[in-house]
């Protein structure tokens, strides 16, 4: 079975193209030898793309026991191919190429996968990318919570409100409308007023308020600077839709793709390093928690390639077909 969207790769397995995009990206951004660089880095650059697909495809094919360990390898050789476009010398340290993020070393006897935690490290993969890639930058110590990631992924709706009975996001409206609408509901969420809720809308998204209709709020989308980053607004890619989310503090913008690597990191640690625990949750089901994993790892296989494919045509200048 092919995974997919891996076959979107397919274009950059050649030394020529993969030279000729990596060259206009470094002449775009004024990059110093550009020609030089780019020829350098090619095949860098194809073995990334190689080795990542392989990983994911292989992913696709194997029991969930260790499906995380895959997609997560596989996810980091393709961020390593993203990196390339943007940070020509990768890796110019070793301090780069540790993961980034620590787990706890021991899980406890009442363990529960969403209140784990991941903590951001000094150095490392994690912080790089999220700085070189999105302009993200990442805080020593910043813990990320499996709840709170797991929430920012629209696909889980159903998911969550059978085993949750919660609802972290509502829709707002379709990728592509020239108007979102947001349910004046959220006001209490966010325990703000109206005008309160638009200005602090409008500084945190690419929209400007337009108007009040019914029980909605209208804004319009002035311009999209981050083709395929729909942030700080969560995106569903089976429907294509658009949603806020209901927690303050997580209309910020965070590319997803930095959530699906934070939650494989730590679920492909607990494959390696917790297998009894892993081994329950399979085999025993008593936790509702493996719903949601399944759920996620299925959404991740699509979403990964989706994401950073999406990033290679930005950075070489590509338009994605709709």
């Amino acid at each position: 079975m092919t995974a997919p969207y891996l076959h979107l790769f397919y274009p950059f397995q050649s030394v020529e193209t993969a030279q000729k995009l990596l060259k206009s990206s470094y002449q775009k951004q004024q990059i110093e030898q550009f020609e030089q660089k780019s020829y350098n880095n090619a095949y860098s650059f194809i073995y990334y793309v190689e080795h990542g697909l392989t990983y994911l495809q292989q992913s696709n094919n194997t029991p969930t026991s260790i499906k995380p360990v895959l997609m997560f390898y596989g996810m980091v050789q393709l961020i390593k191919a993203c990196l390339l476009t943007v940070d020509p010398s990768y890796p110019e340290s070793t301090s780069v190429l540790a993961h980034g993020v620590s787990t706890r070393k021991r899980k406890k006897q009442s363990y529960e996968f969403l209140q784990d935690e991941v903590k951001v490290q000094k150095n490392g993969l994690f912080s790089h990318f999220s700085d070189k890639m999105f302009h993200v930058k990442q805080i020593e110590g910043t813990k990320y919570s499996m709840r709170d990631l797991l929430f920012s992924i629209p696909e889980l709706e159903t998911t969550i409100k059978i085993t949750k009975n919660k609802t972290p996001f509502l829709a707002v409206g379709k990728v592509g409308d020239s108007v979102i609408q947001v349910p004046q509901s959220i006001l209490d969420d966010y325990k703000m007023t109206k005008d309160r809720f638009i200005q602090h809308f409008q500084k945190q998204t690419s929209f400007v308020f337009n108007s009040v209709k019914d029980d909605a709020i209208l804004f319009n989308e002035v311009e999209n600077n981050r083709p395929c980053q729909y942030s700080p607004l969560l995106y569903n890619h089976e429907k294509c839709a658009l949603y806020i989310p209901r927690k303050k503090e997580q209309l910020t913008f965070f590319p997803e793709i930095l959530s699906h690597y934070l939650l494989l990191y730590n679920l492909s640690m607990i494959c390696r390093y917790e297998t009894e625990w892993w081994g329950e949750l399979l085999h025993t089901f008593n936790s509702s928690d493996l719903s949601l994993i399944n759920h996620f790892l299925n959404i991740a296989s699509d979403k990964i390639p989706f994401y950073l494919h999406g990033y290679l045509l930005n950075m070489f200048g590509i338009d994605r077909e709709a």
